[in-house]
């Protein structure tokens, strides 16, 4: 283990496995037998929501942190002290009150969440333009080739990145780094929170033996409960079964478990990303029927939707309205455009059309919003020579993008969203 490359996370010089970095005395060393040799990275905030509003407000330093809906909605993300007492994402809202009633709860910032994984995805690109975003706080680095430009390993490339966003943006991030992402993904979530974890060639499929069916990305809990029924609780029990009874049992599902199982993931890093929907949606508190309270609602998802858009420079040519009722029917209507659109006003009134027809009298418990069919930004609403007042409601759009990207996001907004 002495012999392994080895560096000091904090300082990035030349170190010994197990022992403290000769440079600046840190014990965050990370050595590995592979380490010079892996250039699959997977890196993700630290509980993202809840880091921003903590650095914004040094007061919530130590408390817990819940950032998400009111009683009947969930929790967006909580910090890692709120998780102690049991609180997890996508929990309801009531449940995690139970279970920590002294946690401070904030209502989501989209915008602002936005312009910072916007500035993040910045710092990730001047790297390597093979960065895939998941989400707006995850994304796969492929690495491979940079070692000259950027002259250092791909190692110590993202330590390098995880130093520079601590020391701008305020919040801490966990890496990954494999030889693909399937293990990339799992190493990321080793040691969080600011953990940084390899998983080599060498120890792949010892690593996963054990690994429950549930951590493979792409393995739902529907999916995961039948393999778990059919005997196969453990990644290990997969791969002690032929390729062929999988097939059998699973389609083309069961080929691609297999090849997950023995650690084999051939996807490469898509600078396009697995994005495929860009939407925002919320439970309410109390159900509603009128379109009035509707409307106000919808132009917020509107809103955050265009956020988004706006962020990862992605357009959507169909608008989907999704609504569900009290007693939790699923309705979801949707429609295209001429030209994918980002633009918050074009996005609300699309839906605004779907949602006038649906609002006879129903009580809703659920409203959300969403962008499919994606398309680069710069594809973005062109002029139009049907609707001159449609281009001047563009304009003054962006207008707006620029005075809160110079002043804040809460620094101007529409009437109709002012309204209350």
């Amino acid at each position: 283990m002495t012999h392994w490359p080895a560096f000091c996370r904090d300082c990035l010089a030349d170190a010994a496995a197990g022992e403290p970095c000769p440079s600046c005395g840190s014990t965050r060393i990370l050595a590995h037998p592979e380490l010079d040799e892996l250039a699959i990275a997977h890196m993700d905030c630290d509980a993202f929501y809840a880091a921003i509003e903590k650095r914004d407000d040094p007061s919530l330093k130590d408390k817990p942190l819940i950032v998400g809906g009111e009683t009947r909605g969930v929790v967006s993300t909580c910090c890692y002290i709120a998780r102690k007492y049991g609180v997890r994402s996508a929990m309801p809202m009531f449940q995690a009150k139970k279970l920590c009633p002294q946690a401070v709860i904030l209502k989501p910032r989209h915008s602002h969440y936005s312009a910072i994984a916007k500035q993040i995805r910045g710092f990730m690109q001047e790297l390597t333009p093979l960065v895939e975003p998941l989400s707006l706080d995850e994304a796969y680095l492929d690495l491979s080739g940079t070692q000259k430009m950027q002259g250092r390993s791909p190692a110590r490339t993202m330590a390098a990145l995880q130093a520079r966003i601590e020391q701008e943006i305020g919040i801490t991030v966990s890496v990954g780094l494999s030889y693909n992402k399937f293990l990339a993904k799992l190493a990321s979530e080793i040691d969080k929170p600011r953990g940084f974890a390899v998983i080599g060639k060498a120890e792949a499929i010892s690593f996963l033996r054990d690994k429950p069916v549930s951590v493979i990305r792409g393995a739902g809990k529907v999916l995961a409960g039948k393999l778990e029924r059919d005997g196969f609780a453990t990644i290990g029990d997969l791969a002690g079964a032929q390729p062929r009874e999988l097939a059998n049992r699973y389609g083309a599902t069961g080929l691609w478990l297999a090849r997950i199982a023995k650690a084999q993931d051939s996807r490469a890093v898509d600078p396009g990303g697995e994005m495929k929907t860009i939407s925002s949606e919320i439970t309410f508190e109390k159900n509603i029927a009128r379109l009035d309270e509707l409307e106000k609602i919808l132009w917020r998802q509107a809103e955050r939707v265009s956020a988004r858009a706006k962020s990862h420079g992605l357009a959507g040519r169909t608008i989907v309205l999704k609504l569900k009722t009290a007693d939790f029917r699923l309705r979801t209507r949707s429609a295209s455009l001429d030209a994918p659109t980002q633009l918050a006003d074009r996005i609300f009134r699309t839906a605004q059309a779907a949602l006038k027809r649906e609002a006879d009298g129903t009580r809703f418990r659920l409203l959300g919003v969403g962008l499919t069919n994606l398309a680069p930004g710069t594809q973005a609403d062109p002029g139009s020579l049907i609707d001159p007042q449609n281009d001047k409601r563009a304009a003054a759009e962006r207008a707006m993008d620029k005075i809160r990207g110079k002043f804040g996001g809460a620094s101007v907004g529409k009437g109709r969203g002012l309204r209350r």
